[in-house]
């Protein structure tokens, strides 16, 4: 009995390779599954997206994120939110926000990640204005901030001396009842 992977076998795997670092492994079995003619989907080009911007190759994740459009399968929140964050390790956070224009101009809205990358992109170039104005942003349109998403602000904040307004986030974040944990 012959039995070939499907789509979901190929995306267990090339997942598991970028999650091990492993990305020119995941690169081949993606080869091999355009060879058995077993069509990627949203989850497949993700992994790969990702797995290029954790190595920084974002030009690379830009590429396979267009790629993706072109075969008719259209990026969700998270493939976004993967090449946001790419940018942003990469320390070109002006392009990562492009990216979230692009994602909003498409009717996507960002998630709390989504934001929180962004954030923490802006305070780790010294933006932390720009970084109160997207966090401003995300609160006026209704995407709860986490413990996380404070945690960052509140980082950013302190590191580029801003003590006064890292206090009143702080006492924003005890408004909403969350923890420091």
């Amino acid at each position: 009995r012959n039995i070939n992977p499907d789509v979901i076998t190929f995306n267990a795997l090339i997942d598991g390779f970028v999650k091990e670092g492993k990305l020119l492994e995941a690169k081949e079995l993606y080869g091999e599954m355009i060879q058995m003619s077993v069509a990627p989907d949203i989850f497949t080009y993700t992994s790969l997206i990702n797995g290029l911007c954790i190595e920084g190759r974002v030009d690379e994740a830009k590429e396979m994120f267009h790629l993706m459009e072109s075969k008719g399968c259209f990026p969700d929140v998270v493939a976004y939110t993967s090449l946001i964050n790419g940018y942003c390790k990469s320390q070109k956070v002006e392009d990562g926000m492009k990216i979230f224009y692009e994602m909003s101009r498409k009717g996507l809205l960002g998630n709390t990640v989504t934001y929180t990358t962004l954030i923490q992109g802006f305070c780790q170039v010294g933006k932390h204005k720009v970084a109160q104005e997207v966090f401003s942003q995300m609160v006026s349109r209704g995407v709860p901030p986490n413990i996380r998403t404070y945690n960052v602000l509140l980082h950013g904040l302190c590191l580029n001396g801003r003590l006064d307004k890292a206090l009143m986030i702080f006492e924003d974040m005890e408004k909403r009842e969350m923890s420091m944990s």
